[in-house]
């Protein structure tokens, strides 16, 4: 069963994607549910098992490698942490799967995107069930060619084409230091698997590794670089760039990857390496302010976003800041908490979005919608839920993490700690607002589409709508169910070993301490975004465009995302191109080239030409050049005679 729950999406995968003619779309599509909806009832099972049982399971299939002392086995790991993560992977790839049956109706790719799916499932669990580092960037990078096949589905697009490469670069960037990372553990530690890290790393607290004439604190520079990683899988500040782009994927790719697995792949991966992060102050302090300026500047650039897709993506990239700063403050299982969460209301979201997209027949800009609710009053209904949660309004589940992570940064009592409280407060308040404003541009109002779009507005098939309720019931009750177990008092039993604290680490258990105000806040700001996008675009609907005219620096700078693309694109990309191209023009077409086969090829012509003038067709030339010749030799052999 526990190598089933792994490997059966792989299955999948191989049948639809090499099988996909010979059984058509719907066997495609019956296959991949199939094989990802059992691992999914597997995953409850294996949850139950090890949550009850308190302990870890390893299944070991095989060595993977040897070399020298090193020996790599291929291991599946099943705790607390996997058994959530699990829960939360094959839940919503099972959700986006049925769901994909009836958006991709009519392409002529199903099989394919049916594949690529199941693919990245795959990836997915096997990153989250790895038992060693190796393995990790196994399933790490297996996400990440996923991601790159699924965001550049539709190749024939040149706008996702290019989401599709700048989401692999950027990606490369994290993941290199996120290998420096793994090779600085294995240095540090002699070994990739986690039990034997773990272990040692009290050992290895104070040791030190010189290199450019520097001294660095050994465990801070592993947990730097692996944290380098994260940044990029996880879309955090300076790395972020991607995310918003990735919507040119179909709608699904953007609820699986980008809402609920792929982008929490980096919150997984510093939870995981908890035992080593604890022993680094200086890289808890980076994720904290890292995490906090991500949840502040992604929400900045939400609320003025048009695109429906584009709000969501930037909402997930602020709410992947709260885990990260909860995870810096050693509040790891509310981190994971939010992400359990998380998964339900904005999976909810994005596939809300697709719902909208498909009734207003592919229409995404929310400035041609309006005044549609009563014809899609279902797919309403969800999305309103998505958005309680998501402002973090009690007793939605979005209120029970987030607010559980404000807390924990208050109540760690340091100055970081409390920078991330504030810059949260401010995200808090951002997030209602621009939730709301999606809500009502997108519904209420007058209709701003045109006649013929408005005529054809109508709610999607039940193939669609069955996940939107499955999970708007867990973005409604997941916070309530959870919170005990995550963060509660049931918290010490129910992560056992999984997750590693030091003595003095207790955010999570001071939070009676926090005073009320400090708990109450985050409501009371999210009422307060909601009140205030609902008094610009209900009440008073020409105040917006007068407030981004008077404010327009303002504005146009969180429009236009801070303006990183540009920066990027100036800095980087453009000198990028003019070395590459003057390596091509000067270095290859020029030396290499001009000196290798152009330039003996140049010869050869000019050789070749200077010989053909003797070809001039007259016979007394002819003549003449044979008594030359014969001049030439009788000289040569009187000379060599005599």
């Amino acid at each position: 069963m526990y190598t089933a729950t792994v490997f059966l999406p792989l299955l999948g995968a191989i049948i639809a994607g090499f099988f996909g003619r010979r059984i058509g779309d719907l066997g495609a599509q019956v296959v991949t549910c199939a094989l990802v909806g059992l691992p999914l009832l597997f995953s409850i099972v294996i949850f139950v098992q090890v949550i009850g049982g308190g302990h870890t399971e390893s299944v070991r299939l095989f060595t993977w490698f040897v070399s020298g002392d090193v020996e790599v086995a291929w291991s599946l790991r099943f705790d607390a942490l996997t058994a959530v993560m699990l829960i939360v992977v094959n839940g919503v790839s099972f959700l986006v799967h049925v769901y994909s049956v009836g958006y991709m109706h009519g392409d002529g790719s199903i099989p394919r995107f049916q594949s690529y799916l199941s693919f990245f499932t795959f990836a997915m669990l096997m990153l989250v069930t790895a038992d060693n580092l190796v393995q990790l960037y196994f399933g790490w990078e297996g996400v990440g060619l996923a991601s790159y096949l699924l965001i550049g589905f539709w190749y024939d697009r040149p706008s996702a084409v290019a989401a599709a490469i700048k989401a692999f670069i950027v990606n490369r960037i994290g993941d290199f230091g996120f290998g420096l990372g793994i090779f600085a553990t294995f240095v540090l530690f002699d070994s990739v698997n986690y039990d034997v890290i773990f272990a040692a790393a009290p050992d290895k607290a104070g040791a030190m590794f010189h290199i450019f004439g520097l001294d660095a604190n050994a465990i801070t520079a592993c947990c730097l670089l692996l944290f380098v990683g994260a940044m990029g899988k996880s879309a955090q500040f300076i790395l972020h760039t991607w995310l918003p782009d990735a919507m040119e994927g179909p709608t699904p790719v953007s609820a699986l990857i980008h809402a609920a697995t792929m982008v929490t792949a980096g919150v997984f991966m510093v939870a995981r390496m908890s035992p080593l992060f604890e022993y680094s102050e200086t890289a808890l302090t980076v994720v904290t302010v890292v995490g906090a300026v991500t949840a502040f500047f992604a929400a900045t650039v939400g609320c003025v976003q048009n695109d429906i897709k584009r709000v969501v993506a930037y909402s997930t990239c602020s709410q992947l800041g709260y885990m990260f700063f909860a995870i810096g403050v050693s509040a790891y299982q509310a981190g994971i908490f939010h992400l359990f969460t998380h998964a339900f209301f904005k999976a909810l979201l994005f596939l809300g979005a697709g719902s909208v997209i498909h009734a207003m027949s592919g229409e995404q800009d929310m400035r041609k919608m309006g005044g549609i609710w009563r014809k899609v009053k279902m797919t309403y209904a969800v999305m309103l839920i998505g958005s309680i949660a998501l402002a973090g309004i009690p007793p939605f589940a979005g209120y029970w993490s987030k607010d559980t992570i404000l807390e924990a940064a208050w109540s760690a009592g340091t100055d970081v700690g409390r920078f991330a409280y504030w810059l949260g407060i401010l995200a808090a308040f951002m997030t209602a607002f621009y939730s709301w404003r999606l809500l009502i541009l997108t519904f209420h109002g007058k209709p701003r589409a045109d006649h013929h779009v408005m005529e054809h507005v109508h709610e999607s098939p039940w193939v669609m709508m069955v996940p939107l309720l499955v999970l708007a019931a867990g973005a409604v009750l997941a916070g309530w169910i959870g919170h005990a177990w995550f963060v509660g008092e049931g918290m010490d039993g129910f992560w056992s070993k999984s997750i590693l604290l030091l003595k003095g680490h207790d955010a999570l258990r001071d939070l009676e301490k926090v005073p009320s105000i400090v708990s109450w806040l985050p409501t009371l700001v999210a009422l307060a975004g909601i009140w205030l996008a609902y008094h610009l675009y209900v009440r008073r609907p020409e105040l917006p465009a007068w407030l981004a005219e008077e404010f327009r620096p303002i504005y146009l700078f969180m429009l236009n995302k801070w303006y990183f693309d540009e920066l990027y694109d100036f800095f980087l990309v453009r000198p990028a191109f003019a070395i590459g191209r003057g390596f091509w023009k000067g270095g290859d077409a020029g030396v290499i080239d001009g000196l290798g086969p152009d330039g003996l090829a140049a010869v050869t012509r000019g050789f070749a030409r200077r010989f053909s003038l003797l070809q001039s067709g007259y016979l007394y030339h002819y003549a003449f050049a044979m008594l030359i010749g014969i001049a030439a030799f009788v000289t040569w052999y009187v000379l060599r005679v005599g």
